[in-house]
């Protein structure tokens, strides 16, 4: 019988392995000392164990072959390609510390030097995804909570539940540099899903919400306030989903994991002389076409009536089915409301109900007809004859409920809710349009599932260059 020979690099994984088990054993038992087992702190025994064996996790990695005592990375009159285009001369060897998910870890590379820019750097560096002074593993941390709580809280968190002393400035700056680069990755891969993915009916929901900015980003922008200026800049959200699934009465309910989002503070304006579309026009239609919008068999979009969403449905889908989101046309109802009545008069309720009512049924004409009556002393009762009257056909809640689609099922709301407010209107923030487009970026792509495919792209194009 043929012995079979075990690869050598299988044997150097068994020998690392075995000498990690017996290092952390020792470890283990002179931490425990000789104390009886309820004399122990255990909280403390399991943050001193976790912490001992990550540094013999990393020591080990210092001594392998791979990091330290590898160096293929340099040669005597080696050179290598610099970023300006000209050659970088082999200098020396260099040692640097890296916080990464293990500690503090010290690696050797070989550093290069170009005399064309006066730049230097090591192309090992590069190679293993090393971010400044981070780790890929500890750069993916930062991205997963700057997207989610503010700076602070994250460094907080970093401390807390992964042992790393991250200060909240290199937080925001990492979490930033990493979510301009999502953005970059979203507007260069538009990938299709297959036909085979995309549900019988999909649907679009534009909407904005305003952020916090700084004053050096408003300047010479109008705004609400009494004085015309601008406290907020607005970011524009689409969204897709589908509603296969029904409710106990039929009505159509967005399916579990359907949802994705797209957003930026971007304008949708275009004048008809322009070559191009607008910048948010351009973002829609690649959201579009990753989610196969354009390819399903039925296609509706849904928005709260302001103008520039029924001109970017126009322009981009002008065959699919428009909807007046109805929880907006009810709010709409409920402010003339109390517009005619007063806030605190019963009968503002009242009137509200009467014409949600109409509204269910399709009576848009009841509607506009007691606007009218009130046309001459309320404004808002003015301007909302205008409304019911342009938007009548993106009302036909009987027809459009009889073809079994949504009217409104508060997605696009919710998604303004959870992928920005809950991040970028957080009190006491005020954003730079940069970084607010960067976790915008980051926030967007991890919600809407997107993160790993844009991290494996991300790994690969680092190790190209």
């Amino acid at each position: 019988m043929r012995r079979r020979t075990v690869p050598a690099a299988r044997l150097r994984k068994t020998a690392l392995a075995e000498a990690l088990q017996v290092g952390l054993v020792e470890e283990i038992q002179n931490l425990l000392g000789v104390e009886a087992i309820e004399d122990l702190d255990f909280e403390a025994l399991e943050t001193a164990v976790r912490h001992r064996a990550l540094q013999i996790a990393a020591r080990a990695l210092e001594q392998q072959q791979r990091f330290n005592s590898d160096t293929s990375d340099a040669a005597s009159g080696a050179q290598r390609p610099c970023a300006c285009g000209q050659m970088a001369r082999y200098v020396d060897r260099r040692s640097k510390c890296f916080q990464t998910a293990l500690g503090d870890l010290t690696l050797e590379r070989a550093y290069y030097h170009c005399p064309a820019c006066q730049s230097g750097f090591c192309p090992r560096d590069r190679a293993l995804g090393l971010d400044g002074s981070l780790s890929p593993a500890v750069v993916r941390m930062i991205g997963a909570v700057g997207s989610t709580v503010s700076f602070e809280d994250g460094s907080g968190l970093l401390n807390e539940l992964a042992g790393l002393h991250i200060v909240s400035k290199q937080v925001e700056r990492t979490a930033e540099a990493l979510g301009a680069e999502v953005a970059e990755d979203e507007r260069s891969h538009v990938d299709p899903v297959p036909s085979s993915e995309i549900a019988p009916t999909l649907y679009l929901g534009l909407d904005g919400t305003g952020i916090p900015v700084r004053p050096k980003e408003l300047e010479g922008r109008r705004g609400k306030q009494e004085d015309g200026s601008a406290k907020t800049r607005e970011v524009k959200l689409c969204t897709i989903w589908s509603a296969e699934s029904r409710d106990e009465e039929g009505v159509p309910i967005r399916d579990k994991g359907s949802v994705t989002y797209s957003a930026a503070i971007e304008s949708a304006a275009a004048s008809d002389t322009d070559a191009q579309r607008s910048e948010f026009a351009e973002r829609v239609l690649r959201e579009a076409t990753r989610r196969g919008f354009d390819r399903a068999a039925r296609r509706a979009i849904l928005g709260d009536c302001a103008p520039w969403i029924w001109n970017i449905a126009a322009e981009l889908f002008p065959s699919a089915t428009q909807i007046a989101d109805r929880y907006h046309v009810k709010e709409r109802l409920c402010m003339i409301a109390k517009a005619i009545h007063g806030p605190a008069d019963p009968q503002a309720k009242q009137w509200a109900k009467l014409h949600h009512d109409q509204l269910d049924a399709g009576d848009i004409d009841s509607i506009i007809q007691a606007l009218t009556e009130h046309s001459q002393n309320c404004e808002e009762a003015r301007k909302g004859i205008g409304f019911f009257q342009t938007n009548r056909q993106r009302m036909r809640y009987p027809e459009f409920h009889a073809q079994g689609l949504c009217t409104s099922t508060g997605v696009v709301e919710a998604g303004c809710k959870v992928a920005i407010g809950e991040r970028l209107k957080q009190s006491g923030m005020h954003w730079t349009v940069r970084g607010a487009d960067a976790i915008i970026a980051l926030r967007c792509a991890r919600l809407s599932g997107r993160f790993e495919d844009f991290w494996e792209r991300r790994s690969v194009r680092r190790k190209v260059a």
